[in-house]
């Protein structure tokens, strides 16, 4: 990791960085901010007004609630809810974050939990000038050939700098001795290569070591230097530099590919004899940020992979290979590696917001899950498709960029279903393909939307007359499909009048369990049978109610004796209306005449009598 975050920069940049956070252009089409602010920030510092550029309430924020998330681990932004700012969560280093782009953009979302609405936020990270150049090594060995002809050039270890754009390296310097001169390169990709010239033939037996002095400087404001010590040996003749057999190698490996595995060879000949002529293979020397990554062996010039490599960091990479004899000449070529991607990262599904219950009555297409869905490999393998598991009456919807959205595909009934496991799976496009699954546990809220129902179409029951007060008629049922208190049913007789009386003298219902009680005792030969209606009504809001109708038999028993209407009794005048009670063992006793001449079976007398019972 690049020094030299302190130094005289120190208390000139804190007091800049303060007043220049510079906010990018940002644009809110398709749901999408971008900002730019500069490196090495305190924690907290201001980085966008976000509720303003969304044009987000305050107090919705604060109610709701949202926050910032992002796909790595570490949150390098937060979001004041009071004020509705994104601020940094900590300082950021943009050459830790970056070293090898141009480039730094911070990528992260902005959750709205009350809205289920997702926005996506940039933020450029921008270079100050807080690195010095530098060297791998302080001092250098320049090992020449007193034979050495004027003009040939000689590669110098690059220095390197952290920073970017007019921050980085611009310029090189050398002093130190006329023997030699200084020769900067610019490379098709802008990288400045210094090489020592040799201007003055040089003689061993004058001097056999010469120290010069490298210094490197960047472009800021002010300009940070560094420097090497450049020492160079004076050798005896050795007329012949290795040659590599090509100026490029190139090779493509999968990025499976394993560690140890020797990835290519490069070659390099010198026709000189002993020492001059054995060469030895090495990556130049400098910071190389890749010598964790690969290795030259120096006998052979195999590269071997020291790790494993990851298409998702890193598709190509450029190494510079010397290769240098015993008497110090050397030769330079590139070996660039292409990676190509492995199908080695399934689809990782998160779940950013979601609803842990649901009414029975919400609306089709009423959010409950906010997921997000991305699969680090690229090209088809990275292609993501993602569905729902079967029979839930549930839907995705593309909510943006990697983001899907689970709604209600239709109207819920917590009657058939009082909970959902919704499964939502994501395959890639790889071959084979490698898919992932998240599980949503949804529990289905009851909405008072059945109304009680009894257990049969009509009741009916018989009651013999004479009855006690307070006795069991019979028992109603009714039962309601909804939960809690939607479903606690109570009963209550339907309003009536019976010989003019209301039907709440007669009967009682018991409001918890349905029992009908006789509040009198019956008599059959007032009251024959009662028609009445018990309603069943749930303790929703509003309340539903169902009625059934109760039909009630008075049983008929013997209770009044036979009465004798004619002849009238003894002692009651003819005619009177009076009869003789024959009950309970009573007779008749009374006259009656009949000619003597009358035959067996002639018609004496004709005997009149009723009995009330049935």
């Amino acid at each position: 990791m690049c020094a030299a975050k302190e130094g005289r920069w120190g208390r000139r940049r804190r007091s800049l960085l303060l007043c220049c956070v510079l906010v990018a252009a940002w644009e809110a089409a398709w749901g999408q901010l971008r900002y730019s602010v500069p490196e090495e920030l305190p924690k907290g510092s201001f980085v966008g007004d976000v509720a303003k550029d969304l044009a987000l309430e305050l107090a919705a924020l604060r109610v709701h609630g949202a926050r910032v998330v992002s796909q790595v681990r570490r949150q390098y932004f937060a979001l004041h809810a009071s004020s509705g700012h994104l601020v940094t969560a900590e300082r950021i280093d943009r050459e830790q974050l970056c070293r090898l782009l141009g480039k730094c953009v911070l990528r992260c979302e902005l959750i709205v939990e009350g809205e289920m609405k997702v926005y996506a936020i940039e933020v450029e990270i921008t270079d100050i000038n807080d690195n010095t150049p530098r060297w791998g090594e302080r001092e250098t060995e320049v090992i020449m050939n007193e034979m050495t002809a004027p003009g040939t050039r000689f590669p110098l270890p690059e220095a390197q700098d952290c920073d970017v754009g007019s921050n980085s390296l611009q310029s090189y310097a050398l002093s130190g001795d006329e023997h030699f001169s200084l020769s900067v390169q610019e490379g098709a990709d802008g990288e400045k290569r210094p090489e020592l010239v040799l201007a003055k033939a040089l003689d061993r037996e004058e001097a056999a070591f010469h120290e010069l002095l490298l210094t490197a400087s960047d472009g800021g404001e002010p300009a940070l230097t560094g420097t090497a010590r450049i020492r160079v040996a004076v050798l005896d003749a050795n007329d012949n530099a290795p040659a590599f057999s090509q100026a490029v190698y190139s090779v493509r490996v999968p990025e499976d590919v394993p560690v140890g595995s020797t990835l290519l060879s490069v070659t390099a000949t010198d026709p000189d004899d002993g020492t001059n002529g054995d060469v030895k293979y090495s990556f130049k020397k400098g910071i190389n940020l890749l010598a964790d990554i690969f290795q030259a062996e120096p006998d052979t010039g195999a590269i071997r992979l020291l790790r494993n490599l990851d298409f998702e960091e890193g598709d190509t990479y450029e190494i510079i290979v010397q290769a240098q004899d015993g008497g110090g000449l050397l030769d330079t070529a590139k070996v660039s590696i292409s990676v190509t991607d492995v199908n080695d990262n399934a689809p990782e599904i998160s779940v950013r917001s979601a609803l842990s219950e649901i009414s029975e009555d919400a609306a089709p297409g009423t959010v409950v899950a906010l997921v997000h869905v991305q699969d680090r490999d690229s090209g088809g393998n990275g292609e993501v498709r993602c569905s729902l598991g079967e029979g839930v009456p549930f839907r995705l919807e593309r909510a943006l960029d990697d983001y899907y959205s689970v709604v209600t595909a239709r109207e819920l009934d917590r009657e058939q279903a009082s909970e959902y496991n919704v499964t939502v799976r994501a395959a890639d496009g790889g071959s084979p393909a490698l898919r992932s699954s998240a599980v949503l546990a949804l529990r289905v809220l009851d909405v008072n939307d059945n109304a009680p129902v009894f257990a049969e179409a009509r009741y009916s029951a018989r009651l013999p007359e004479n009855n006690a007060e307070g006795a069991l008629v019979l028992t109603v049922r009714a039962s309601d499909a909804d939960w809690g208190q939607n479903a606690r049913v109570r009963y209550r007789l339907r309003e009536g009048r019976l010989r003019g009386a209301p039907l709440s003298s007669y009967v009682s219902v018991q409001a918890e369990t349905g029992a009908l009680y006789a509040l009198r005792s019956f008599d059959y030969e007032e009251v024959r049978e009662l028609e009445l209606w018990v309603r069943a009504e749930d303790g929703g809001a509003p309340p539903l109610s169902s009625n059934v109708s109760v039909r009630l038999l008075i049983a008929d028993e013997n209770d009044n004796a036979p009465q004798v209407l004619y002849p009238p009794a003894p002692g009651s005048g003819l005619g009177s209306g009076s009869g003789s009670d024959l009950g309970s063992g009573s007779v008749w006793a009374g006259v009656e005449l009949a000619p003597r001449s009358a035959e067996p079976g002639a018609l004496v007398a004709k005997v009149v009598a009723v009995d009330a019972d049935a």
